[in-house]
């Protein structure tokens, strides 16, 4: 005799007459990741996944800022990179969007060509620079501590600012 057990509670029927009350997710909740090929259409996807994710935590009023952040910082991973992919991270916490992108291209060991190549990329990323000062956050690169090596870059927009493009007046 065929014994089967029924576990009817834990599972969902995909089909179900209740109305959804799935709340959508709060602004502190984004955290996504994306690896992407180290090609010229990653920075366009980057973005429009970028988009997406903003637009579903509520946090439209950030976009712009965000998705020049993510595509600038993108490009210049895909035009650094030693490797096949970049990794691509989105985050919001302490009222701080986070852009951080990692690129396969290895610290020089050679001093010269070290501070050669910090150069290049440091002008690559001169945009992203004024972006990032008009709105009052911090952005950088450096050498990741990931697994592999390469580089990591990051850019961290400061809520309000991030969302209306300039700093706020001194002392609020």
């Amino acid at each position: 005799m065929l014994r089967t057990a029924t576990f009817a509670g834990a599972c969902i029927s995909p089909h179900t007459d209740e109305p959804s009350t799935v709340a959508p997710p709060a602004p502190d909740e984004l955290a996504y990741s994306l690896t992407l090929p180290a090609s010229l259409t990653s920075p366009a996807i980057a973005r429009a996944a970028a988009r997406s994710m903003l637009r579903a935590h509520g946090l439209d009023e950030a976009a712009d800022t965000a998705l020049q952040a993510v595509g600038e910082l993108t490009a210049c991973a895909c035009r650094f990179s030693a490797g096949a992919e970049i990794y691509v991270s989105l985050r919001h916490g302490g009222d701080t969007i986070r852009v951080t992108v990692y690129d396969g291209h290895p610290r020089h060991t050679n001093a010269r060509l070290a501070a050669a190549c910090d150069g290049r990329r440091r002008s690559a990323l001169r945009l992203l620079a004024c972006v990032v000062r008009a709105c009052g956050g911090e952005w950088g690169f450096g050498e990741s501590r990931e697994p592999g090596g390469g580089t990591r870059m990051w850019a961290h927009l400061p809520l309000p600012s991030a969302c209306t493009g300039h700093q706020p007046p001194q002392g609020q």
